[in-house]
């Protein structure tokens, strides 16, 4: 059965940051994820998540800088003693707040370097934090984002993060039998670039190299019961072909900043908990 978590960064924006784990709770959510939390103490979130029953399931390492445009520098020559130095950092918070999963975000190609070399930095990178993960039962995510919300994002197709993952991992030990770096399949994401998500997702989840899923409804990133994919469907398919992970839910609530439109907009969410807890989705 599907396990959804409530992503932070995006869900309950009319909340400050610190109130939003309570509201998951109240919502039904067992699980949160977030962008990045290096703006709040890591004992503090620990707390937070142990006082309202919430599991972290995902964060982001550090991303450069985020308000200059920088989305991820794993695939930057020249940057490397900075994204080391950001996945320690990565490291140390998902140890206090008994994190599974990091995602590494791969950064925008920069105009005249080749693509090789970005490949060659990107790979060199993740085997390098693989490496200082794995012993903490850690996974390192990469997800391909698509370059309509995110242009000449270095990573956008299924195929390739899955190519690159198996790549990285040669010579890297396990995590939990799992490999050390994993593919975050944003189902979003997917039908943008690539459409025919259900395809895609008979072919990657049995592999076992999903570590993470990700929703929200095309083409305007809000509920998942509004747009052009049928997710009651898909959660079936995601069932059948024995996906345990989480599913996050990264979507902007289509009501906005109002008071309470996150949780308005959770109707679709309802029947999935009621299986969860014993009974049926209908």
């Amino acid at each position: 059965m599907p396990r959804f978590a409530a992503n932070l960064s995006l869900l309950y924006p009319e909340l400050e940051f610190i109130e939003r784990f309570a509201a998951a709770a109240r919502d039904g959510f067992r699980g949160v994820e977030f962008l990045f939390p290096y703006a709040h103490e890591a004992g503090h979130l620990a707390a937070l998540l142990q006082r309202h029953g919430l599991q972290q399931v995902l964060f982001n390492a550090p991303p450069g800088d985020w308000e200059a445009g920088e989305r991820g520098i794993a695939c930057l020559p020249g940057r490397e003693a900075e994204f080391r130095e950001g996945i320690a950092q990565a490291i140390a918070y998902a140890r206090v707040l008994g994190c599974p999963r990091i995602h590494v975000m791969a950064g925008i190609a920069p105009a005249g370097v080749a693509t090789d070399a970005l490949r060659t930095t990107y790979v060199a990178n993740l085997r390098h934090a693989a490496a200082l993960s794995a012993p903490h039962g850690i996974a390192l995510l990469i997800e391909p984002i698509n370059g309509r919300d995110m242009p000449g994002y270095f990573l956008q197709r299924q195929e390739d993060a899955h190519a690159l993952a198996a790549e990285i991992a040669e010579g890297a030990g396990p995590v939990d039998g799992d490999g050390p770096v994993q593919v975050q399949m944003d189902l979003y994401h997917c039908q943008i670039a690539e459409g025919d998500v259900a395809t895609k997702l008979r072919r990657y989840l049995p592999t076992g190299r999903v570590g993470h899923l990700q929703i929200a409804g095309v083409p305007e990133r809000h509920e998942p019961d509004r747009g052009e994919l049928h997710y009651p469907y898909l959660f079936r398919l995601i069932d059948a072909l024995g996906y345990a992970g989480w599913i996050g839910c990264e979507y902007r609530p289509a009501r906005g900043a109002v008071a309470g439109g996150t949780s308005a907009g959770l109707g679709w969410l309802a029947p999935w908990i009621a299986a969860a807890d014993g009974g049926a989705a209908g």
